[in-house]
Parts: C-alpha cells; sequence; structure tokens
C-alpha cells in the first residue's frame, strides 16, 4: 500500500504564488499606484483650478453648526466640506480611470475578440466545406455502386 504525500509547506507556497490570480492581483496594485499620480495630477492641475475658479479649491472650509455656538473646536460642526470634496475626488478617479483605461482597454479585447471569431468562423466554413465534399464523393460512389448492380 502506498501513501500520497503530502506537498511541502515550501511547495504550496510556491503554488500559491504562481497562481494567476496572485500575479494579477500584484500587477494592479502596483499599476493602480502608478497611476494614482496621474489622477492626482490631473485632479490638481485641472479639475480644482475649474473648481476654484466657481468657488475655493479646498473644500474642507465649509461646515454648519449645529449648537448655539461653533468657535474654534467648541459646539458641533458637520464638516460637509470634507465629504463633499472626498465624493468629488472619488468622481473624479472614477471617471478618469474609466476614460482612460477601462474604456480604451474595453474596446482593445472587443476588437481581439471579433478577430478571434473572424478567424473561427473562416475554420468552421472551411470545415463545413470538407465535410459537404466528403458526403458528396460518398453520395457520387454510392450512385456508382447502385447503378453498378442496375446493368448487371
Amino acid at each position: 500500500m502506498s501513501a500520497k504525500k503530502d506537498p511541502s509547506v515550501w511547495q504550496g507556497f510556491k503554488a500559491f504564488l504562481m497562481r494567476g490570480n496572485v500575479v494579477d492581483l500584484a500587477v494592479a496594485v502596483v499599476i493602480g499606484a502608478a497611476f494614482t499620480s496621474i489622477v492626482n495630477s490631473v485632479v490638481k492641475g485641472i479639475i480644482n483650478p475649474l473648481v476654484g475658479a466657481i468657488g475655493t479649491q479646498n473644500l474642507d472650509t465649509y461646515s454648519s453648526c449645529l449648537s448655539s455656538s461653533c468657535k474654534g473646536t467648541h459646539g458641533i460642526q458637520l464638516m460637509w466640506g470634507s465629504v463633499l470634496g472626498a465624493a468629488l475626488t472619488f468622481l473624479i478617479t472614477a471617471t478618469v480611470v474609466y476614460f482612460l483605461m477601462v474604456l480604451p482597454m474595453a474596446k482593445y479585447l472587443a476588437r481581439q475578440e471579433a478577430r478571434k471569431k473572424a478567424r473561427e468562423g473562416t475554420h468552421e466554413v472551411i470545415e463545413v466545406t470538407e465535410l459537404e465534399v466528403l458526403k458528396e464523393i460518398r453520395d457520387a460512389l454510392v450512385a456508382q455502386r447502385g447503378s453498378g448492380h442496375d446493368e448487371r
């Protein structure tokens, strides 16, 4: 009776690292970190000046007071400006990521898939044509055999 050997811890760890999704995740994190500087540059260089032309570039200073007096750190303040700023930053980031990364990549992958289907479609047509030719040859041979029996 032979016993199965369990893989060693090192082999399991190596298999874990070599799985595609781990490598893909690592690449995504690195690309995301690099892309962050691009998004920050777009926000600081283009979006913030446009927002600043309307109001202010720093929304963190906007707040509302819920108590009778809000001086310094005293009183109850709703810091809705920082929430609005974070929401705008998220929306801007999502927009830039979608239009600069996701949309072009989706179009590229769609073109690749269309080319692949076109190649497969051509291959299927060739196979169907060959199958039809073989059927015609078979039918011709059957017809020849049938005509040969009638003459005898």
